[in-house]
């Protein structure tokens, strides 16, 4: 149960480093925007990798050449995910989530927040994790398209919250 022998831990070193290497290699290639938060697929992604890097290490069936092949797959779809919204329109309506205002100008926007099954109790904790004591001195606050809620105080040098 704690300890099997010393080859299984010896591989799991020795592909963990590798595959970790391979990784590291396939995201450097892919560029900044496979990694990042901006909606629902990249989470996905991000999670996936780190599902196959853990398979590759604890699956002794998974040989590091398969788990590499994992990477490269995984990545590449988001490539052409992410290359194919940012030049076909509809197709990143289809993929991608449009930010949602929950909160303006001292109003709770109740059927937004019931759409994005938001409660009150939780736009207040974003406002408290934002430095402010209550939503008064709040203009708006924001649901991301990454899941994050931003709030934007009063005092913000923009005009009016606009979105998309």
């Amino acid at each position: 149960m704690f300890f099997s022998d010393w080859a299984d831990l010896g591989r799991i070193v020795a592909v963990g480093t590798l595959a970790y290497a391979a990784l590291i290699v396939f995201l450097r290639l892919s560029g900044k925007r496979t990694l990042t938060k901006l909606n629902a697929f990249d989470l996905v992604v991000t999670v996936a990798l780190g599902s196959t890097l853990s398979s590759v290490l604890l699956d002794k069936s998974i040989t590091l050449a398969e788990g590499a092949v994992a990477f490269g797959l995984l990545i590449l779809l988001q490539y052409i995910l992410t290359w194919s919204s940012v030049r076909w329109r509809p197709f990143e309506k289809a993929v991608k989530s449009e930010p949602t205002l929950l909160f303006h100008r001292g109003e709770f926007l109740s059927e937004a927040m019931r759409r994005q099954r938001i409660t009150q109790s939780e736009v207040l904790s974003a406002v408290r994790s934002s430095g402010k004591g209550d939503i008064q001195g709040i203009r708006a606050l924001v649901l991301e398209n990454d899941g994050s809620l931003s709030v934007i105080p009063e005092s913000s040098n923009e005009g009016e919250v606009t979105l998309k």
